[in-house]
């Protein structure tokens, strides 16, 4: 196992992207908080009243006033500034995208890119739906600045670990009303269950989004919900035994690129706990074989990412809840197999 250390040009890019999609980011926030809908004046009774307008809901602030046209005024000024910063960090990320590529930064596929990125848009990321599977990968060598073999980071397939714990808010009407297999259809059309109430989605060129969910302990007393929404077609998560460590895990968050050069936010799980139920997973009588040995590289390589470049270590505190079989399973997935890491150089 190899991690190939990015240059000093790759981090800089790297960073200066980060940081960019992050102002742009908060931008869309401050967009879909402070300034969605508008403001006007209507006239009532003889006075003139200012009018907050968000969806179908209007609201009056008051008569007019000094204090209300201070209001209207920076509404309307904030609002324009607003839209205008949005539009440059726009066309800054559009021209660093080439960039990006052409210095061998993007990594995630560009459909599970578009996937996380409309996940975060509507606050489902993190809070809901955890990043899990190979794919969490992606967001390690971006927060460590290294790069893991492709081969062990080639995937058709995004696996999205969800907590049921918190029921999804209202502020999205299109989620209520299509759930998560109809913001997977707003992405890509082809998208559709493999069969109903399935807990995987394929699109056409076979791209897989999998919804897992950890196994009740009870199975029968199962009360948690299976599904985002309510949407009758909505995907329901898979539920599987051993995903109680992952959903009470530590996370981490991260912003890699994708194959267009374009930033993608991620939550994952902290990478100590990747490796060990990688290696965990590895050692299941059940694993198939091929499977097994690329779960042990897998999770050699997160733990080597966790120790050397995060500073994560194995016997932390904020590991101790983990069941002692797992945390035993620490050796293995940290034995040293030598110079794993390649000197600063030129990606050439």
């Amino acid at each position: 196992m190899q991690l190939n250390e990015l240059t000093g040009e790759q981090r800089r890019q790297l960073i200066d992207s980060q940081q960019i999609y992050e102002s742009w980011r908060l931008a869309r926030q401050d967009r879909d908080r402070r300034f969605a809908g508008g403001m006007r004046w209507a006239s009532r009774n003889g006075a003139d009243y200012l009018l907050r307008k968000v969806g179908r809901s209007e609201t009056s602030l008051g008569v007019r006033s000094p204090e209300t046209e201070a209001a209207y005024d920076a509404f309307v000024s904030g609002r324009a500034h607003n839209r205008d910063r949005l539009v440059g960090l726009a066309r800054r990320l559009d021209e660093m995208a080439p960039v990006n590529v052409a210095m061998e930064l993007g990594r995630v596929p560009v459909i599970a890119a578009r996937i996380m990125r409309a996940c975060d848009e509507r606050q489902l990321l993190g809070a809901h739906l955890v990043v899990v599977g190979t794919s969490a990968i992606f967001a390690y060598e971006a927060a460590a600045g290294v790069r893991v073999g492709s081969g062990l980071v080639a995937t058709e397939d995004i696996d999205l670990l969800y907590d049921a714990r918190r029921r999804i808010g209202l502020a999205f009407s299109d989620l209520q009303a299509r759930g998560l297999i109809g913001l997977l259809q707003q992405i890509d059309a082809s998208f559709a269950p493999v069969r109903p109430r399935a807990f995987r989605a394929s699109n056409r060129d076979g791209f897989l989004v999998d919804l897992i969910r950890p196994e009740a302990k009870d199975v029968f007393r199962d009360r948690r919900r299976a599904a985002l929404t309510d949407f009758p077609d909505d995907l329901e998560g898979a539920a599987i035994f051993g995903l109680d460590w992952l959903v009470n895990a530590p996370k981490l968050a991260a912003v890699a690129i994708d194959e267009r050069g374009y930033p993608v936010p991620m939550v994952v799980i902290d990478p100590r706990i990747f490796a060990l139920h990688k290696a965990w997973l590895s050692a299941r009588p059940d694993r198939e074989p091929v499977k097994a040995a690329r779960d042990i590289a897998q999770a050699r390589a997160a733990a080597a990412i966790a120790t050397r470049y995060l500073r994560r270590a194995f016997d932390a505190p904020d590991l101790t809840a983990l069941p002692k079989a797992l945390r035993d399973l620490a050796p293995a997935v940290t034995a040293a197999e030598g110079p794993g890491v390649s000197p600063d150089r030129p990606n050439w």
